[in-house]
């Protein structure tokens, strides 16, 4: 057993290790690790793979999937667009966005929420003519808070939940984490949205901002349909509407003629085409919330709302196929159902109709369409599609009937009457047959290496526990804090979790961190509740560095922020959550 347990320990020394370094996957180094605990008999055979039927791994993946259907149906947009506004004091800003953002990490996964919102953000800190980097750390960091509040906000919570049930019988409920998670939250935003945005450091330029988050802005052409006119509706009357997605309405096409000037006060009709001007994702929006369609929307069913569509970007190199000729002429929309929607030519305006205007190198196309069409349609025009610059189209009108799915399937999972994976499966399956996700979305939603590095890590955790690793560690903890108050083991196990997962991805520190909080309650005889939930609260906080948690990671960039700025509002963050959090704890779970 000696040799084992230090076998075991020194494989999961060299993890970590390797884990923090960071050259090599982290998915990667938990199988090879996985691997070599089997070589070296510290897994049994049939239990090596015994992590990939685990139920957090499979709830964990059903959750990603319900967060992209959710996103498709355009309900996190719809809620966002309601609270965002850029003409609010910054503090007031901060406050409000961090409240939605900790309120839709506790429905919906807590890195889809900031995918969601940060576009949104960076879109208000434009127009405010400030820095991204002075709200997208809060932003982040809010987030984080937020996924503490339920069982399916964040990882750590499922593991968590799965792990009591495995020693005790009984998960944790959909809103067990609720009292903790909401104190944590409530402290954490206020924080932020006060004092911590000030802590961040001002070398952030505009300039810097705006670089990162360019995009070229295309002229674009949408198609009017009956549903989509009001009485005596003119184009002026849609300039609040334009204004407010950052749209330039430029004209009107009727009859397959250019209407002269801005035709501002020419009434619309259906089957007439306006003529736009923006960045892809301006232009999705305002063709969503306006009701219209793209041209050649007549001869795809189901027209904007039609499931699994895609804009994408992509540049004409010299010698293109299309160079020289219009996608009429090339039959681009018969060919390979996919509408060219605008194109992009160095911020130059043009008369000619999109599908008529004569391609050159150098211009950026915007193409629509389902993507497997759309990269067959790339490669035959002999273009590149641009990394990263892809916009979903989103489902407006499913909005209310997504989220109907959803609340339901939280009532099933919090009445006991489905356990939470078969519910999150129902609506999953839901999601698919209208059209929200398709059968590839089903798949590229889910985070594959975080389900692999998941997977691997469990029979590692459960052979530290076995052979006396976790037991070991929490004799030590106990031992030193030997003679003080009972708390005082508590924040112990806090700070050394908090720790771990500043550096760690924090599935692999709820893993570890888990079976020493049974350990440590075993040995003082107290409640192993207060423990467990000491270490759901404690692995979600990742807030000294950008790599402990992705949220904090996917802000690097756009928030021009470097490694060395986290601490100064993640520190004074953390000691505020063992503030708020250990007596809280104390008070909903007792030792």
């Amino acid at each position: 057993m000696q040799t084992e347990l230090t076998q075991i320990f020194g494989l999961l020394v060299v993890v970590f290790t390797l884990l923090v370094w960071g050259r090599i996957r982290y998915d990667l180094v938990a199988f090879g690790a996985l691997i070599l605990a089997a070589v070296l008999g510290l897994v049994p055979t049939e239990d090596i793979f015994s992590g990939f039927g685990h139920s957090a791994v499979a709830i964990i993946a059903l959750v990603l999937i319900v967060s992209r259907g959710l996103s498709s149906s355009g309900a996190v947009e719809l809620i966002a667009s309601k609270f965002i506004d850029s003409n609010r004091p910054l503090p007031l800003h901060i406050a409000v966005v961090a409240a939605l953002a900790a309120g839709l990490s506790a429905i919906i996964n807590n890195v889809a929420a900031l995918a969601l919102l940060m576009p949104l953000d960076i879109e208000a800190a434009r127009k405010a003519k400030r820095a991204a980097g002075q709200t997208l750390m809060p932003l982040s960091f809010a987030t984080i808070l937020g996924g503490m509040i339920t069982l399916i906000g964040t990882p750590p919570n499922i593991v968590i939940s799965e792990y009591r049930q495995s020693v005790l019988g009984e998960p944790f409920g959909m809103f067990d984490f609720a009292p903790v998670g909401l104190a944590v939250a409530i402290a954490g935003i206020a924080f932020v949205s006060l004092v911590g945005w000030r802590l961040l450091p001002s070398r952030t330029s505009m300039l810097d901002t705006e670089k990162q988050v360019a995009q070229g802005r295309y002229v674009a052409e949408l198609r009017i349909g009956e549903q989509t006119l009001s009485e005596d509706m003119a184009v002026e009357d849609l300039y609040a509407k334009a204004n407010d997605a950052d749209i330039h309405i430029l004209g009107l096409i009727r009859n397959g003629k250019r209407v002269r000037g801005l035709a501002r006060r020419q009434a619309l009709r259906a089957g007439d085409f306006l003529v736009v001007e923006g960045e892809p994702k301006a232009i999705e929006t305002f063709m969503g919330q306006a009701g219209f369609d793209f041209a050649g929307s007549e001869k795809h069913e189901g027209g904007v709302v039609a499931p699994g569509l895609t804009l994408a970007e992509a540049i004409v190199p010299d010698g293109a196929r299309i160079q020289g000729r219009t996608s009429r002429s090339v039959n681009l929309l018969q060919r390979h159902s996919v509408t060219l929607l605008g194109v992009a030519r160095e911020g130059t305006n043009f008369l000619d109709r999109v599908r008529l205007l004569p391609i050159r190198a150098g211009d950026v196309l915007l193409l629509l369409g389902t993507p497997d069409r759309v990269e067959e349609a790339t490669e035959w025009l002999g273009v590149l599609p641009l990394e990263g610059r892809k916009t979903q189209v989103v489902q407006r009108s499913k909005a209310g009937l997504s989220i109907g799915i959803f609340m339901l399937a939280v009532a099933l999972a919090v009445f006991g009457l489905v356990p939470l994976s078969v519910a999150l499966g129902c609506a999953v399956i839901a999601y698919v047959a209208l059209g929200l996700v398709s059968g590839h979305e089903v798949y590229a939603s889910v985070e594959w290496k975080v389900i692999v590095l998941l997977a691997s890590l469990i029979p590692l955790a459960e052979a530290f526990e076995h052979f006396g690793g976790a037991k070991l560690i929490a004799n030590q903890i106990v031992s030193l804090t030997d003679g003080y108050p009972a708390w005082v083991s508590l924040v112990a196990l806090m700070i050394v979790t908090m720790t771990l997962s500043d550096f760690l991805n924090n599935v692999a520190t709820t893993l570890i961190a888990a079976p020493i909080s049974m350990s440590i309650a075993a040995a003082t005889g107290t409640n192993p509740d207060t423990y467990l939930m000491t270490v759901a609260v404690a692995a979600s906080c990742a807030f000294l560095t950008p790599i402990g948690h992705k949220n904090n990671t996917l802000i690097l960039g756009p928030g021009g922020y470097r490694f060395g700025d986290f601490w100064r509002m993640g520190l004074p963050l953390e000691i505020i959550v063992i503030c708020v959090a250990v007596p809280a704890i104390l008070l909903v779970w007792p030792l």
